[in-house]
Parts: structure tokens; sequence; C-alpha cells
């Protein structure tokens, strides 16, 4: 934890704030987490509690946490882009949503390709292991959670700030996509195999990594898989 105690000259609110957007975005309290409690935070920097109270309900406001009464406030964005995107499309048509992650992928994976570096390689390996470990496991949550990294692994691996950024703040709204895709349960009519896309940037053929990332969400209505082949653990 990197929180230290603040200052007490002026602007000791904007400070406070600072703070804890810094571990917000730093990702050193990842979206989906809880925050320390308001008396830990107090321990924490030093100051008054209504002055953390002030400065966790501005970050709420922004989009960052989401203040739960009886259970918490818990990170919700890495950026306040990110929380206006979750809050716009929230409602947005799921088919919208793929056709525009698919386009952003293909591109990712096109450059990925390219531009990848080995330490790249050696993520998106680690990455998609741990999303065949949670398909293997039946994690639904742990699936998600893995098929959203792997993809945005891709993404960082093309080494397009914008292009990065942009996916980024649309995140959440990414997630929960995948999130409705999957229901309540894995079923093996739902994998898809993202081997071939790792393979196909590993062996620098963008041509091939567009296509297959391409064939993730082409062609096909929410919740309707394309592009199946049989999962490891031979579910």
């Amino acid at each position: 934890m990197s929180l230290r105690p603040v200052p007490r000259p002026s602007g000791l609110f904007d400070q406070v704030v600072a703070q804890l957007r810094e571990e917000i975005t730093s990702g050193r309290w990842p979206v989906g987490t809880r925050i320390p409690t308001e008396p830990e935070l107090v321990e924490r920097l030093g100051v008054a509690r209504n002055t953390v109270r002030e400065a966790v309900r501005a970050l709420a406001h922004n989009g960052l946490l989401d203040i739960r009464h009886g259970s918490g406030t818990y990170v919700t964005a890495t950026s306040e882009l990110a929380g206006v995107m979750r809050r716009r499309f929230a409602a947005a048509d799921q088919t919208d949503v793929i056709d525009v992650r698919g386009a952003l992928e293909t591109t990712a994976a096109r450059l990925a390709a390219t531009r990848r570096t080995p330490a790249d390689l050696r993520r998106l390996a680690a990455l998609l292991d741990r999303r065949e470990a949670a398909w293997a496991a039946g994690d639904r949550e742990g699936f998600v959670d893995a098929d959203a990294a792997f993809h945005l692994g891709v993404v960082a691996a093309s080494h397009n700030e914008v292009l990065a950024g942009l996916y980024a703040d649309l995140g959440q709204v990414i997630r929960h996509s995948l999130s409705d895709h999957f229901a309540t349960e894995l079923r093996p009519e739902q994998y898809m195999d993202h081997g071939r896309l790792l393979a196909a940037i590993r062996a620098a053929e963008p041509a091939a990594a567009a296509a297959e990332a391409a064939a993730h969400t082409a062609d096909r209505p929410a919740g309707c898989p394309t592009h199946l082949a049989a999962p490891r653990n031979g579910a």
C-alpha cells in the first residue's frame, strides 16, 4: 500500500483525492475490489474523517467508485472517462458493443503481430493459460476476468497508445458484454479457441491474427458463439 500521511497545508481535500485516484489508476486497487474502509483511510492518510468521506464521494461522482451501503466502496473504473463510458453505454445493445469490440480487437491483433515483444508473448501465454485453467475449473467469473485480460493483453501488445487507452476506457462495458454472454455458467458450445490467435501473433502473421480476432465476434448476435473448437480440457 503506497498511501502516506497527507501534509496539512491548504488543498488537503485535493491531495486526498489525488492519492486515492492514484491507487485506482495505477491498478493497485483493481476494478471490482473493495477499497479500505473509511477508518482505515483516515488512519493511513492522517486526515479527518470528513475529508476522506468527501474525497470518496467525489471519486464516486466521477464514476471511479461505487459506494454500497452495508457492503463497502468498490472500484468501478480506472479513469473518469471509463466511468463515463460505463454509464453512457450501460443499456447499449450488446450487438453494438460486440461490433465495436471486434473492430478494436481486430486492429489490435494485426498490429500486435508485427509489434509484439518477447515480454508481450510471455505475458499473453500466461494470460491464455489462466483463461484455460478457469475454463477447466468451470469458474465463470474467473473465466470472464481471464478472457477480458487476454484480449486487453493483445491490445497492449499493439503498442498503440490511443487504441490501448480507448479499449481500457471501454473495459467495463466489454466485460459486462462478456459476462452477459456467459450468463450463469460455462457451456461447452460457448468455448472459443484463442490459441490460434496467440500462435498467429507469435508467428508475426498480421493477416492471420486479424482474421482470428475478427472470427471471435463476427456475424453473430450477442450470446451466439462462433469459431468454436474443443477446449483443452475436453469439455
